[in-house]
């Protein structure tokens, strides 16, 4: 098979959660391990990190896989969705892995995984651990699914395991309540492997950590309580300074309100594994929060992917991504003539609870996603609607997005976001700006 092919295959023949949702979803490690020990339990060759949470599990497994990069070690980073290339998902010291290792992965073991039809997630995840085993990595960052207890990477036995925080997502799976949904997460922590919480202002929420955390015997410290940040001042081109503790003054290329938390997470996390013996110098983290999209390959954490007009795009999608997201477009639409969004939802999230948080001064394109989760354009505007917000619909992100930019000037700003899907329908469009 090609590539093209290979992806086909998978894509068609197996639930795949980014698609289709729901369906897709198999609680429960079974397959998992019954995979895992088929390929001779891979990820036991190597040092691993857990990272969990709702929100910023993202940055913060970027940045630590970076740390540990630049610390001079050989490191692999598993991560979901992807937005352009499935491979985003399967990265060794950066770089993703190749077309060629995912045909054969495939060829060699479909007789085996087909009569367990494994979801797409136990899938890729079994060969994300395989893949950095014939890489010979020293360390591999792992980030979680969907939750954490069920979750297929929660195979691993990692030397730390990190939370970044606790908002309500996925309902439907992990519980109607921040605390149930703490709970799910929590199932990470493990026995003697060091827990850190980036955030649990909530303190029910907090203390289900730290229940856990005793009762599996090990240490849980919040990132929080921690001091690892004197002060974070946002520059005029939308970046981070941060005074730290650890490592004076650090600029970091990440922009977005989120960015100050998952900092302390990041800084926190360095401190347990240096305590763990890692060998983390002091330049490795400075070039890593100066770099960090150029090291890992992250995007649609605030990127800006245009000039005149600017267009930000943001993968936030739910409740605690929008409040962080509301601050800084807040900032943002005093410094600029008119603010366009486009925007639009899947429909298992708390849309209205999102559209709440939309700036009413904005004027709004209302598109969908090219997936099946998508909530059509037309409910989604029709939902807006009752909230204030007013804007035309269009059928898709590349039709909203061109009706955008024809209205705006040049010192306007565009806003594309509201799912990860439409940020990743969106970034393509914007390639030639971005290289």
């Amino acid at each position: 098979m090609t590539y093209e092919e290979t992806l086909h295959y998978l894509y068609t023949s197996i639930p795949v959660f980014q698609h289709s949702g729901g369906s897709a979803y198999k609680p429960g490690l079974d397959t998992t391990i019954t995979l895992d020990n088929h390929f001779g339990n891979p990820h036991k060759a190597y040092r691993t990190i857990h990272v969990a949470g709702t929100n910023g599990k993202g940055s913060v497994s970027h940045l630590l896989a970076a740390i540990l990069r630049q610390s001079g070690y050989k490191v692999g980073l598993y991560t979901s969705p992807h937005l352009i290339d499935f491979r985003e998902r399967i990265r060794v010291n950066g770089e993703m892995i190749s077309k060629e290792y995912v045909i054969d992965f495939v060829e060699r073991n479909r007789s085996f995984f087909e009569p367990l039809h494994p979801s797409f997630f136990e899938l890729t995840s079994c060969l994300a651990f395989d893949y950095f085993r014939a890489q010979q990595v020293d360390f591999a960052v792992i980030e979680v699914g969907l939750g954490g207890r069920l979750d297929s990477t929660n195979i691993i036995s990692p030397i730390l395991s990190v939370i970044t925080n606790i908002s309500l997502d996925h309902v439907q799976f992990l519980g109607d309540t921040v605390e149930k949904i703490a709970s799910e997460k929590a199932g990470i922590i493990k026995k003697g492997v060091p827990a850190l919480i980036g955030e649990a202002e909530n303190k029910n929420v907090a203390q289900v950590f730290i229940d856990k955390a005793n009762q599996v015997g090990t240490s849980v410290s919040f990132a929080q309580k921690e001091n690892v940040l004197k002060a974070a001042h946002l520059t005029e081109v939308g970046k981070w300074d941060f005074d730290t503790t650890d490592y004076g003054k650090l600029s970091g290329e990440l922009g977005g309100e989120v960015q100050i938390k998952n900092a302390a997470t990041v800084l926190s996390a360095t401190r347990l594994l240096k305590a763990a013996g890692v060998t983390i110098p002091s330049e490795a983290v400075r070039e890593t929060f100066a770099r960090v999209v150029e090291l890992t390959g992250l995007m649609g954490r605030w990127q800006q992917i245009h000039t005149n007009p600017k267009v930000i795009c943001d993968t936030g999608h739910n409740v605690g991504g929008w409040e962080y997201l509301k601050t800084q477009l807040e900032r943002e639409s005093d410094r600029h003539p008119h603010l366009f969004m486009v925007v639009g939802m899947v429909n298992d999230k708390d849309i209205n609870g999102v559209l709440s948080l939309m700036p009413k001064n904005a004027y709004y394109f209302f598109t969908q996603a090219s997936i099946q989760r998508a909530m059509p354009a037309n409910d989604f505007a029709t939902l807006a609607a009752n909230h204030g917000l007013k804007g035309e619909v269009c059928h898709s992100v590349p039709e909203a997005i061109k009706s955008a930019l024809a209205r705006a000037d040049e010192k306007d700003m565009l806003f594309i976001g509201g799912s990860t899907f439409i940020v990743a329908d969106a970034l393509p469009l914007f390639q030639t700006d971005n290289k």
